[in-house]
């Protein structure tokens, strides 16, 4: 099954049930423990018992990894990286599709590359945006979303 089949399948199997999806910046709240982990935690909790399913970008992996690695150094870096791996999170890798709806997001707004690729998958999935990034804020009307309290 090539991606962009294991797309379509996925937003068909959990349309019954709430979906979000996490920007990196939800993640580093988590990690980080700032305003809003808390809700971060309460939603990864109803995954365990299949109340909600919860999405990550490919970058936001990356995106994780490399902030973490430059601030706080290797090791830290790949703890939260295999910390995220054992989450009950779907993982949504690349795909022709999701390029393109990206590259046509990064082209008409101003959105960084990683942001670009979450909005895209976001709206490509149907699913709630938990972020605290005011980059977002440009999509508010196409995408739905939980703001988390900005720093």
């Amino acid at each position: 099954m090539n991606q962009e089949e294991r797309i379509w399948n996925l937003r068909k199997q959990s349309l019954e049930k709430d979906r979000y999806i996490f920007d990196s910046s939800a993640f580093l709240t988590l990690f980080e423990r700032e305003d809003g982990a808390t809700i971060i935690r309460d939603l990864l909790f109803k995954t365990l018992d299949n109340q909600i399913d919860i999405f990550a970008s490919f970058v936001s992996y990356t995106e994780i990894f490399y902030t973490t690695y430059q601030r706080e150094g290797e090791q830290t870096a790949l703890q939260r990286f295999d910390m995220m791996s054992k989450l009950k999170i779907i993982r949504v890798d690349s795909s022709i599709d999701l390029s393109l709806k990206a590259g046509k997001l990064k082209a008409i707004h101003k959105l960084s590359f990683a942001d670009a690729w979450i909005a895209a998958t976001a709206l490509m999935l149907d699913t709630i945006l938990v972020h605290k990034d005011p980059e977002f804020i440009c999509l508010k009307d196409d995408i739905k979303m939980l703001d988390l309290p900005y720093k």
